[in-house]
């Protein structure tokens, strides 16, 4: 899977959303911001939290959202390593197969 790709067509489908659906969007990313603003939790930590459920619940998209923000954010491969194990020890056997796209959308968006 290219994440990179992904992200981007979501993007694309998330534009006409917000042009049919402008209230929807609006208050999704309002939420999303209140949500993952800094707090008593860093910004970062939420990010990871999100990755951890996007992973869990196998979600391509939400891997490749989280991931590319975690990168921007310096996430390192070993703190990519030991949410993806807290996912997995939650998620069970589906969520190490997406455990496995993590780190691929992680090799993409570093490269």
């Amino acid at each position: 899977m290219k994440y990179k790709e992904l992200t981007q067509n979501i993007s694309g489908s998330l534009k006409t959303l917000a042009q049919d659906s402008p209230d929807l969007m609006k208050s999704f990313n309002q939420l999303s911001q209140v949500a993952m603003r800094d707090g008593v939790i860093d910004p970062k930590t939420k990010e990871l939290i999100a990755l951890a459920i996007g992973v869990a619940a196998r979600c391509d998209s939400c891997i490749g959202f989280h991931v590319r923000t975690l990168v921007k954010l310096g996430m390192t491969l070993q703190e990519l390593e030991e949410v993806l194990g807290v996912a997995v020890y939650m998620g069970g056997g589906p969520s190490l197969m997406y455990a496995a796209n993590a780190l691929e959308a992680f090799k993409e968006f570093t490269a």
